[in-house]
């Protein structure tokens, strides 16, 4: 057993091992779950420091046959794509725990169990290659999020949850019913195999087929990110959730769309991805300016921040399918920056939630006056999420513009609508709340964050920092594997040209 898979047996066998606490000793369930959690965390961070920069391919790889007929591999294994995304969903498990350590008051035995289930999951989806265990683990992040949805949500929890469940079993059909498509062609579902038929050219798709088996991946993935349109189950899902149910869909489970895109979609499809470009890239042009339009209307500050998701992941879509290597680095990098700074945004709106019980943006007003050092940590998210320079997101936004500019310059010069957008609605958003007057009910019910609360805040606002000044800590690996994906995608381009048109078109 390697590193990557006591990642994974870690937080699985803490799921089960929680379920054995009895129900009565709820701070034992506290603290378990805190320490396997922190645990999964540190031993991630041995996944960076035993990174090979510069190999070309997998690194701490173990596979073995899992099922004999039909052959399913437990192949797992990571690149400088997953690598990051790993890392965050074992960084931000242990603050979702932080964060829920009073606001969740029943059955707490199994929300706690089922934030450690949810991490085994992602780390599965970003370390899978082969595709029956990455469909296995991406139906396995479902079950915990439809849980912590539906339990422990609010007023509108069961139609947010089922909303969201239909849309995302929808996308997960079809992806299976493709990847059984190739199993038939290849005779087997691991991943690097696959890629290695289609390059030597023992597996052949005409133009047809590799059009639909795209459209059925993409549509899997487009749903998760979630791509306008199919974005509707957000807003509803974020706004019922839990706290750290917004983190972990927000931050994490976000990415496995935008994932999926750049693992699957451009590998294995190349033509197809290409061809299809100019109206993903509108789509996800109109998903930047309509969801930062709409956000910039909203009485909820949740929905206001999950509409904000919307437009920002269009960049993360409009970066990939651009094909170019600064396009790629950005959007891999936006991953990880929304992660952190839309994450804290979440956090923070949570704190708000639990001392005043509302989501209502004219509930408050002056909250700068009776809790300075709040006011200070959103101001800083805040100006992470609009693109503040020296800040996270502003190096991810602009390297996918500039990638995007060197595509088409069009793209770019209505993608950065949406940078001033987010300024205007996230700037609103915190002069209704912080300044103002300052009503009694806000004085008398927003007290400063307390120890717990900057312990959990803390080290994203560090992130933001380090993201923003220290780029190269994070950036060399994911450049040398979207090469790699470029490289790929280019080669089995030029060995189709009868679809290059398509590609042509897409420019």
């Amino acid at each position: 057993m390697n590193l990557l898979e006591l990642l994974l047996v870690l937080p699985a066998a803490g799921f089960l091992l929680t379920l054995l606490i009895p129900r009565a000793q709820d701070n034992v369930v506290r603290l378990f779950t805190l320490a396997v959690s922190l645990v999964t965390f540190a031993l991630s961070l041995g996944l960076v420091s035993g990174y090979q920069s510069g190999q070309i391919g997998q690194q701490f790889v173990h596979d073995f046959v899992w099922i004999a007929s039909p052959e399913i591999h437990w192949h797992v294994g990571i690149d400088g794509l997953s690598l990051w995304l790993i890392v965050l969903s074992t960084f931000l498990t242990p603050i979702a725990i932080l964060i829920s350590w009073n606001s969740v008051q029943k059955q707490i035995k199994e929300f706690f169990a089922f934030l450690l289930l949810l991490e085994f999951g992602l780390i599965g989806v970003f370390a899978a290659w082969d595709l029956f265990l990455f469909y296995t683990f991406w139906e396995v992040v479902l079950v915990p999020m439809y849980f912590l949805i539906g339990i422990w949500g609010h007023d509108r929890r069961i139609y947010a949850t089922v909303k969201f469940f239909l849309y995302t079993m929808a996308g997960s059909v079809l992806m299976l019913v493709a990847i059984i498509y190739i199993y038939n062609l290849a005779g087997t579902f691991d991943y690097a195999v696959i890629l290695d038929s289609f390059k030597s050219g023992r597996i052949t798709l005409s133009a047809t087929e590799e059009t639909w088996l795209f459209l059925a991946f993409f549509l899997a993935f487009a749903i998760k990110v979630p791509l306008f349109p199919l974005h509707t189950w957000l807003p509803d899902a974020h706004v019922e959730a839990p706290t750290a149910g917004s983190l972990m869909l927000a931050s994490v489970m976000l990415k496995m769309g935008t994932y999926g895109l750049v693992r699957f979609c451009l590998p294995m499809f190349p033509s197809a991805a290409h061809g299809n470009a100019w109206w993903i890239n509108i789509l996800a042009i109109i998903g930047i300016i309509y969801g930062a339009l709409v956000a910039m209307v909203q009485p909820n500050m949740k929905k206001l921040v999950a509409y904000s998701s919307v437009s920002h992941l269009g960049f993360v879509v409009l970066g990939v399918f651009s094909f170019t290597q600064m396009g790629l680095d950005g959007a891999v990098y936006q991953m990880l920056n929304h992660g952190i700074s839309t994450g804290a945004l979440f956090i923070l709106v949570g704190f708000m939630y639990e001392r005043s019980h509302s989501l209502e943006i004219k509930a408050y007003g002056g909250v700068a006056t009776a809790a300075p050092w709040l006011a200070t940590i959103f101001l800083i998210t805040t100006l992470a999420s609009v693109g503040l320079p020296m800040l996270n997101n502003f190096v991810g936004e602009f390297l996918i513009l500039q990638g995007a500019a060197q595509a088409k310059f069009a793209w770019t010069a209505f993608a950065a609508i949406g940078v001033i957008l987010s300024a205007c609605y996230m700037l609103w958003l915190y002069q209704r709340v912080f300044f103002g007057t300052l009503s009694d009910d806000v004085k008398h019910h927003m007290p400063e964050l307390n120890l717990r609360e900057w312990v959990s805040i803390t080290p994203l606002v560090i992130m933001m920092v380090w993201m923003g000044i220290l780029t190269q800590t994070f950036l060399p690996v994911v450049s040398e594997t979207n090469a790699q994906i470029l490289n790929r995608t280019g080669a089995a381009l030029a060995a189709a040209p009868s679809i290059a048109g398509g590609a042509a078109h897409a420019r």
